[in-house]
Parts: structure tokens; sequence; C-alpha cells
């Protein structure tokens, strides 16, 4: 991401913070345009998530849309779960039109692998082939109406990391890989990220003799994902779909009264006698989850790739300080701590208190598009289980305006806000 900085003469003027008002704006554009280049996910596009039991949790999937209407507020993309318990990439052809197409997606990710296989009792040639042809029937399919589609590696199981890379499922979806390349489809690495944080995993857990108290990816089983496994498995899709760095970065040196922005605009920044305070809009917002959830960062770099959202203060008086944004106090640093650069994407002064604005819009995004997948499994669950009663067309009916409102109140939770921050002396903890 780009930096300009724009020094702002004298007091702060109002002919300065226009100039400060125009650059930033321009760097906004340029970051923006450059996200809208590389990010797989484009403004105006359907999204399915097609898979087996995994997709069909609805936790992965939910973390990669939250994480886009977020990091993307101006795009209006649409998100929709296809995932079926059991299912395989055979077996899901025979629903594609009433699962998908009836979507009317533009982007369409598929994720089978370990059913296919038997969960390993069908590792053979015989099953690879039918798993192979299957996806590039889909690929042919969803071609024929212009969706672009991505081919994904199953997730891994909880098999030690090592033999998994050498194992049959790896080799199958590679083979797949090759052909959906081949064909021009997309294809995201699922297996080799979520291994490496598996790895991550265990090395902690080797100094821990209590086993009960071992961090893990997986259920019982060794196959379901946890919500750790799940985020793993989002932050490979996030990979894949090429997600950008940063969310925004913001600095401001106080005696030479120089701002520098990008990915956001800073504005009405005044010097205090013991701080400075200022006002920041950004054009994305970082991706939060909910109390404590940042505590799977230690596993899962989301945040540090995907996901910094930057603060620099440079030329306070020694000490340690308060940030608070719009009212609410967001974390406490060292003047030399702000002076090396923060990020403040999940700090927060109250473990249980969402931190800054940001952190409070996303623990609303967050319930909204659980309310929204409520809906949503309302309707499968009718056309499963209830095919041939009536109540499937009336609540396929009337749920979509429910639906609607939910997506625009998604939107709403999502959308950056002017963000005023002051920077003052912390009080002395008792």
């Amino acid at each position: 991401m780009a930096l300009r900085s724009i020094s702002l003469p004298g007091n702060f003027g109002l002919r300065a913070l226009h100039l400060a008002w125009a650059c930033c704006a321009l760097i906004a554009w340029q970051v923006e345009s450059h996200a809208a280049e590389d990010f797989s996910l484009r403004d105006g596009d359907t999204v399915v998530f097609l898979g087996d039991s995994i997709t069909a949790a609805r936790t992965y999937t939910k973390i990669i849309e939250n994480y886009t209407l977020l990091r993307f507020p101006q795009r209006r993309i649409r998100f929709y779960n296809a995932g079926i318990g059991g299912d395989t990439a055979a077996g899901s052809l025979a629903r594609l039109e009433r699962d998908v197409f009836s979507r009317r997606p533009t982007v369409l990710t598929v994720c089978f692998g370990l059913n296919d296989i038997g969960w390993g009792l069908k590792a053979d040639d015989e099953h690879k082939a039918l798993y192979v042809n299957s996806l590039r029937t889909i690929i042919d399919k969803c071609q024929e109406r212009k969706i672009r589609v991505f081919i994904c590696s199953g997730p891994i199981t909880a098999e030690d990391p090592d033999k998994g890379e050498a194992g049959y499922l790896q080799k199958m979806c590679d083979e797949a890989f090759v052909m959906a390349k081949a064909k021009g489809a997309g294809t995201i690495d699922v297996q080799r990220p979520m291994r490496e944080i598996q790895r991550r995993v265990l090395k902690v857990n080797q100094g821990i003799a209590d086993e009960s108290k071992h961090t893990r990816l997986h259920l019982a089983d060794g196959v379901h994902l946890n919500d750790l496994g799940h985020l793993a498995m989002a932050y490979a899709f996030l990979q894949g779909f090429n997600a950008p760095g940063d969310i925004s970065q913001a600095e401001i040196d106080i005696p030479t009264k120089k701002v520098t922005a990008a990915g956001c605009r800073i504005s009405d920044v005044r010097q205090l006698d013991d701080g400075c305070e200022f006002t920041r809009l950004d054009d994305g917002l970082p991706f939060n989850n909910g109390l404590f959830f940042a505590l799977n960062f230690a596993y899962v770099p989301l945040h540090r790739d995907f996901n910094a959202y930057r603060l620099k203060i440079t030329g306070l008086a020694d000490g340690r300080y308060e940030v608070t944004v719009n009212g609410r106090s967001t974390a406490k640093f060292t003047a030399k701590q702000l002076a090396a650069g923060v990020d403040i994407a999940s700090t927060t002064t109250s473990a249980w208190q969402p931190g800054g604005p940001w952190d409070a819009q996303a623990t609303v995004l967050r319930s909204l598009t659980e309310a929204r997948h409520e809906v949503d499994t309302a309707r499968l669950l009718s056309r499963l289980y209830l095919a041939d009663q009536p109540i499937v067309a009336e609540l396929d009916r009337k749920s979509q305006p429910a639906e609607e409102q939910l997506i625009e109140l998604q939107r709403l939770a999502a959308r950056p806000r002017p963000y005023h921050f002051v920077i003052r002396p912390a009080a002395e903890a008792p």
C-alpha cells in the first residue's frame, strides 16, 4: 500500500485541510483501485460456496463474508451457502441447478475431497477419477454460464501434517488443480496454508503436558473443524482470493504537523497541550469476530497479513497514552510504541467489551450475518424435508423481503463512519 504525505503549515488552516482531504482522497482511490485489480471478489458479484458438511457448517464462509463486507463496504457482493453434509463432487452435480444456478452466481467456490474417497477407505484411482471428472463437469457448466469458478482442495484432517502433505488426498486435489488450471478455472490451495497453521499449533502443544489443554483445529472425530480450524480455512481462502494487506494507515507527526495516510482520510487535526486529536474516515474497516476471538490470531496470522489497521503518532512527550475513539477507550500505548506504529484493529482496554467503534460495528455485523443465514437455513431445511408441502414456496416468497432487509442492514453496519480520535496521557493505574 503506497503512502503519501502532506505537510500542514501553520495552525492547520482551512486551505491546508482542504489540500489534505484532496490528497488523501486521491491516495484512497489509488489504494482501492489496486485492491480492485487484485481481490477476486468484485462489485456486483454473487458468491456461492458449494461443498460438504464443513461448508454446510457456515463458519468459514461467514468469516469470508464478514471480512469482505467490512474490507470492501462500497462493493455490493452477496454470499450464499450451498453446503450439504456428506456430499461429494459427483453428488453435487444433481443439485447444481437447485442450489447453485438458481442463485444466479458470478462466483462459485467448490470444496470437496474427503467424502469423495470415503474418509480414506476409497482412496483409489477409480474414486479419484470420479472426483476429477465431476469437477471438470462443474467447471464446464459454470463456464457455459460465465461463472468464475474456484476449485478448492478439501481442508486438512487431524493427521500428522507431514504425512498429510504426502498423502492421497493432497495428491488427488493437486491433480484436480492441474485439470482446473488447464481449463482456465481458479484454484485455492486450502490444505497447505492450513498445515502451516497446524504446525504452529502442534509446536505450542509440545510444551503443554496436559493434553486436555492442547489447542486443536478439529473436533473429536479429527475431520470436522472447530472455530479455530474454520478461521484457518477462511485464511486460506483469503489467500486464494488475493486479499490485500493493510486496511489503512494514519500517521501524524506533531512537531512538523505532517499527515501521512493511505486507505483513509485525515481531517480536523489539532495539537493539544498534552496530545492531539483528529478525525479519520476509512475506506474499509478491520475484521473482528467477537470477544476473545483475536486470541486465535496467535496461530492464524489473518490480522498481520490482511487486516492491519495502523496508527502512528510521533512527537509525543515520553509517557503512556490512551487512545479514545468516539468516546470509547480503545487502547493504551507508550509514546515510543505510538512512534513506532501500532495496529489497533482488535485492541481493547476491556476484554469484555469491543475496542474501537469499528470493533463494535463488526460485532453488530456478525449478528446480522447470523440472522440472515438462519433465515437461509430455514429455507434450505424446508426444501430438504418438506419438499412436497406448499409451505416451501410460501417460505421462499415471504423470506425474500426479509433477506433483502438483512442484506441492507449488513451493509449499514459495515459502512465506515468518521471516527474522532483523541490521544492524551493515560491516567495512572491504581
